[in-house]
């Protein structure tokens, strides 16, 4: 017997229908681009979409034609997250930071034909529009009067807004169509596309916001300096809409200067990013002897978050951090460490302890440990495994793909190795490429680097793992150094000789200039276990 209730879709356009009419004078505030702040309410950003969802019928876009985009996060982009999706074709968020090799392949695999760019993105373009045989339209995003000289044949946005009619009647569709297209640069070889749908995209919406979570609501204010083009922005222009907060957006903006001006003058609560922006942030105030008065929470992911860096947010500014984990498999949110009554019962030493784990899972993700032949571990907090989850949000496949290696029995396998307690705290151990393995003991990289970066001197580190004669492999510890600091090897193994156990000091530290990154700001370990492969052999 089916229950007696109405069978309505769930859809992304209506995340927007209803801050249109319940939250309506709730503002938008975004840097443009081209310069200058544009600042305007969720009523006003309603009435864009259809227009802009006017244009994409204009530019021949069919339900389920992908609409490529190349744009930072901007009240631009924030339109057509519901125009695109919202018509029913798909959005494909394209990170500008990848190489045009991989960009190039994106583009083709996912086969866009119109594409909506941000003007920085031009030169870019240019150089790759004769490897993209299927594009036909191409989008600038800008006011009139800034379009640049191109060699291109581009379309004004504004101006093909302003002649579009206000008029748009969001169609009614499956829930279970596909909505959102991100490629995830975390695996070998070319990027592998997840496809994300109505349904899944609207659940992780609703879940990640919720009060266990991160609490978004319509006294929030919200500045997401989490890439649009990196997972929808965590997914937060869906859940910040649906919560009626006051959305902020950076645009190109990320250096500490920028996001302080922006915290401060539209006195942002909660603020989403990844490790190394904030670090240049904390910085930035440092200097300028500056607080984050109005901050009330700091949601970090993407790596891991160091206590030295929960400590300064807590300690300097009166903020407390949400250590957060997820993947673009996942839409991309697993866990959220947010406070709650067992965290409040602790010691404040105790408390930042608990604050370096990436947390419990969101309702809607199970999550386990199993070893390597696939058997379910305890929850102890002690034995580590492979991490794998699922849930309503979490991908079945990938997009024109046919490896199904990375599931297993109903479970997709993160990659990670990880821990989980009695009160169902996940941390990461490593992932499971990285993790060092040295005379039949397992070393965790991850740990190492949180307790190094620890040190005053101390900017950024990576630990990796390169082989050795006799042990198999050895941790060789990277630093970059704080401008105007110093510091030895020797005052380097003397801070981390009570704080690790003896066997996870590492055999060597060597100063460096600076770090690789993936374009998503993780380390790129691969290449510096590369470039080092010879340290501990020659």
């Amino acid at each position: 017997m089916h229950g007696l209730m109405m069978d309505t879709q769930l859809s992304i356009s209506s995340i927007l229908r209803h801050a249109e009419k319940v939250h309506q004078h709730c503002e938008i505030v975004s840097r443009k681009p081209e310069g200058g702040v544009f600042r305007y309410t969720y009523k006003d950003a309603g009435r864009r979409a259809r227009q802009a969802a006017n244009v994409l019928t204009r530019l021949g876009v069919k339900q389920q034609d992908r609409v490529a985009t190349l744009a930072w996060n901007t009240h631009r982009h924030y339109e057509l997250y519901f125009a695109v999706s919202g018509s029913g074709a798909v959005l494909h968020t394209v990170n500008p930071r990848l190489f045009p090799e991989q960009i190039i392949y994106i583009l083709n695999h996912a086969e866009d034909e119109v594409l909506f760019v941000d003007i920085q993105f031009v030169p870019l373009i240019e150089a790759i529009h004769d490897q993209l045989p299927l594009l036909k339209h191409i989008v600038l995003m800008v006011d009139k009067d800034k379009m640049p000289e191109s060699k291109l044949d581009l379309l004004c946005y504004e101006e093909l807004i302003d002649a579009a009619s206000e008029e748009y009647e969001w169609p009614s569709f499956d829930e279970n169509m596909a909505a959102t297209l991100c490629y995830t640069s975390g695996t070998t070889g070319n990027p592998k596309g997840v496809l994300y749908s109505h349904r899944s995209t609207v659940i992780h919406a609703l879940a990640s916001v919720s009060n266990d979570a991160l609490g978004v609501c319509n006294q929030s204010v919200v500045l997401p300096v989490v890439p649009m083009f990196h997972v929808n922005a965590w997914g937060v222009p869906y859940g910040a809409t649906a919560g009626g907060a006051k959305l902020v957006l950076p645009g190109a903006g990320m250096d500490g200067a920028s996001l302080y001006e922006l915290i401060s003058g539209e006195e942002v609560s909660l603020l989403l990013g990844v490790p190394t922006v904030w670090l240049g942030l904390l910085q930035y105030c440092d200097q300028e002897k500056l607080t984050l008065s109005s901050v009330e929470e700091v949601v970090i992911g993407g790596s891991a978050a160091p206590m030295s860096m929960i400590k300064a947010f807590q300690e300097k500014h009166d903020a407390f951090v949400i250590h957060a984990w997820g993947m673009t498999e996942l839409s991309p949110m697993g866990t959220v460490n947010s406070m709650n009554n067992y965290m409040a019962s602790l010691s404040q030493e105790e408390r930042y302890k608990l604050q370096t784990k990436q947390g419990r899972p969101i309702y809607g993700i199970e999550i386990r440990i199993v070893d390597a032949e696939g058997k379910e571990l305890l929850q102890d907090g002690k034995a580590f495994g492979r991490l794998q989850v699922r849930g309503p949000w979490v991908a079945s496949s990938y997009y024109k793909h046919e490896d199904q290696s990375d599931w297993e029995d109903g479970w997709f396998d993160t990659g990670d190795v990880a821990t989980i307690d009695e009160h169902g705290y996940m941390n990461i151990v490593d992932r499971a490429k990285d993790v060092i393995k040295s005379g039949g003991e397992w070393i965790s990289s991850i740990d190492v680097e949180n307790i190094a970066i620890g040190h005053e001197a101390v900017a950024e580190c990576a630990v990796v793992g390169v082989p050795h004669p006799k042990w198999d492999e050895r941790p060789l510890l990277l630093v970059v150094l704080n401008p105007g600091t110093s510091l030895t090897k020797e005052e380097m193994l003397e801070y981390l000789s009570d704080k690790i156990v003896k066997w996870w000091m590492p055999d060597e530290v060597m100063f460096v200039e600076e770090l690789p990154h993936t374009p998503t700001g993780k380390l790129l370990k691969r290449e510096l276990r590369d470039q080092y492969q010879d340290v501990y052999t020659q």
